[in-house]
């Protein structure tokens, strides 16, 4: 049984490697989000916000303060009359006091919740900045992804065209052998074949040092073998734009309507209770020359009835800058219309191109079925049939950049657009 079951493994562990291998490119944006060293910002500005609000919690939490002090003072308050059958000793030159006192804020204007929201919306306008510079990866890593898919394209049809030229080469020894064909047809043959070797390992280091860069960007190793998904064509100009710039935008302008609330709260009457516990000479009695205990308890409330209208300016500080993200914001959606107009030109260009690409490989073919028959026949030479043949592969070759370069334009469309 558990040699059956080792059997079953390895047949199965062959698949399961080839289906790791298999990396799509939305793969590779949510590897680079999720991966990239910037990435970690989100969870420490997070981490930051926490701190900052119970930072601020701990300001309405009672205040406590011991304090102590001893003096000498050159003079002392003395009563200026005397009083009949009674003695009032003057009081110490040297004075002591230690007191416990207590402060509680219990309105302040609902300063506390507003301050919490600022923290709260600083944050997010922050954690989206994130978002937009990790969104910016995007372009990069479709040009990587791309430039891999088009080597892989590549080295495919090189392996069709090396197939077919093999499969040529042992016609053509055959005929040389039977005295059909010149021996140098054969020698023609087969510098192509070595040619053909030749391109697909420039390619193969080509595809490794862009894998490389790749795995760098996605912070993720890719073997050389490999297999890039072919992306889905589908593209819909109408959607709407959905660019994580936008909501930074909206997220700065809400930051800025909390501080103009805060400004305003900041204005509003401040009421605290306080409390006082000592001991000291003298205490509260100051005609008491001896060492004495002490309370004292009450309200205070401080309103800034005029602030010679800084608040005002303040507000209209905040105002220019509402202004200034607006016009950021305008000037954003501007160039990014005129992007995805010039990609959309770029598409309806390339598919154009493609149509003709077709109706080209459909003609190669054809020529090279007809030189096909004239080798045979000994009506052209080897080197009439390679360029016929290379022509045709070429022509395949152009048609996979195009139709790689209209998937990269799709690409950078939607990524342009925001998805």
């Amino acid at each position: 049984m558990k040699l059956i079951n080792f059997i079953l493994l390895l047949l199965i562990v062959p698949f399961i490697t080839l289906a790791q291998q298999a990396v799509s490119l939305e793969d590779c944006y949510d590897l680079a989000t999720k991966n990239y060293p910037l990435a970690k910002q989100n969870s420490l500005l997070s981490q930051k916000m926490d701190l900052e609000i119970e930072t601020l919690s701990k300001d309405y939490l009672p205040k406590i303060d011991l304090n102590a002090q001893a003096t000498y003072q050159s003079d002392v308050t003395q009563v200026p009359v005397k009083i009949p059958n009674s003695t009032i000793n003057p009081l110490n030159k040297d004075q002591y006091r230690a007191t416990l006192d207590i402060n509680q804020i219990i309105y302040n204007g609902g300063l506390q919740e507003v301050n919490n929201k600022i923290k709260e919306t600083q944050t997010k306008v922050q954690q989206q900045q994130v978002a937009v510079n990790l969104y910016q990866l995007k372009t990069r890593i479709n040009q990587l992804y791309f430039s891999i898919f088009l080597l892989q394209e590549r080295a495919e049809i090189l392996l069709a065209k090396q197939e077919q030229l093999k499969s040529k080469i042992a016609e053509v020894k055959t005929a040389v052998k039977f005295g059909a064909i010149l021996p140098a047809s054969e020698k023609v043959l087969e510098a192509e074949n070595l040619r053909i070797k030749q391109q697909l390992s420039e390619i193969k280091f080509d595809k490794k040092r862009a894998l490389e860069s790749l795995s760098l960007l996605t912070y993720t190793p890719f073997e050389e073998n490999v297999n890039l998904v072919k992306p889905i064509s589908n593209l819909d100009t109408n959607t709407a734009n959905n660019r994580p710039e936008l909501k930074l935008f909206d997220l700065q302008n809400e930051q800025i309507e909390v501080s103009k609330t805060a400004i305003s709260k900041n204005n509003l009457p401040k009421i605290k209770a306080f409390g006082q516990a000592g001991y000291g000479n003298p205490g509260l009695n100051m005609l008491d020359n001896s060492f004495q205990t002490f309370y004292m308890l009450g309200l205070k409330a401080n309103w800034n009835v005029f602030d010679w209208n800084k608040s005002k300016t303040e507000k209209e500080i905040l105002s220019v800058s509402e202004n200034i993200v607006s016009t950021e914001k305008e000037t954003f959606l501007l160039n990014n219309n005129l992007q995805l107009q010039e990609m959309n030109n770029e598409i309806q260009k390339l598919q154009e191109i493609i149509n003709t690409d077709l109706e080209i490989i459909a003609l190669r073919e054809a020529v090279l079925k007809s030189s096909d028959a004239q080798l045979k026949n000994g009506v052209i030479t080897a080197s009439d049939y390679i360029v016929e043949f290379t022509n045709l592969y070429e022509t395949k070759t152009n048609y996979k950049l195009h139709e790689i370069q209209l998937l990269l334009a799709k690409a950078n469309y939607k990524t342009i657009q925001g998805y």
